[in-house]
């Protein structure tokens, strides 16, 4: 089916995940995942967990190295940390995907802005809560040690060099990515409260995801 025509009536899960929220959500093997940023400019980090075993999860490593690039488009594969794809991006109107920049915490907030922004909302807080619904092989809660590298959906990380910069977004009201899970995935997503950078514009809004099944 192509992605223009796939018709949100049609979803199994159809819902928005608020400005600066975490989410929670499982996918089947051959299911259609769509995230929609509905305001434009908003950063959406994301971890993927396999659901059998959360030891296994996405690698950032593994997803450039295998395919020689830093950003994510329609065609690219998220690889795990034993050598499977999990997911492959079959439809993107952003355009690319960021790898590399990382989640805020509040660590990075008060060394990168000012002492007093470490107490400021972050993508590692909305991590550690939506990673205690998860459970692992032995039945535990994922936690701190199981924040992995992460992707940034809709967010312009360019780098020059040995340089990241922070960047204004390339994506726009409307735009969406969507990726067909090669497994069965955890998903968990921060939708990023962060304001100190223009990765959200300095406004976090809400986004849209729906799901499908396999066609």
């Amino acid at each position: 089916m192509s992605d223009h025509v796939r018709d949100a009536a049609t979803a199994v899960r159809d819902e928005v995940c608020a400005a600066g929220e975490p989410w929670v959500g499982q996918l089947r093997v051959g299911q259609i995942f769509r995230i929609v940023d509905l305001m434009g400019n908003q950063a959406v980090d994301t971890l993927f967990y396999a659901t059998a075993d959360p030891e296994v999860r996405y690698s950032a490593a593994d997803t450039i190295r295998r395919q020689r690039q830093l950003y994510l488009t329609k065609g690219s594969r998220l690889w795990s940390s034993d050598g499977r794809v999990m997911l492959t991006i079959v439809a993107d109107t952003c355009g690319r995907h960021d790898t590399v920049g990382g989640a805020c915490s509040a660590e990075s907030n008060s060394v990168r802005y000012a002492f007093d922004r470490c107490f400021m909302h972050s993508c590692r807080d909305n991590f550690l809560a939506a990673l205690s619904a998860v459970r692992g092989a032995g039945g535990s809660p994922l936690g701190k040690r199981d924040i992995t590298s992460n992707v940034n959906f809709f967010m312009n990380v360019p780098v020059e060099g040995e340089k990241l910069t922070f960047a204004d977004g390339v994506s726009a009201p409307g735009k969406y990515v969507e990726m067909r899970a090669d497994m069965d995935v955890t998903v968990v997503m921060s939708n990023c409260p962060q304001l100190n950078n223009p990765c959200n514009a300095y406004n976090p809004t809400p986004i849209r995801l729906l799901v499908w099944d396999a066609p």
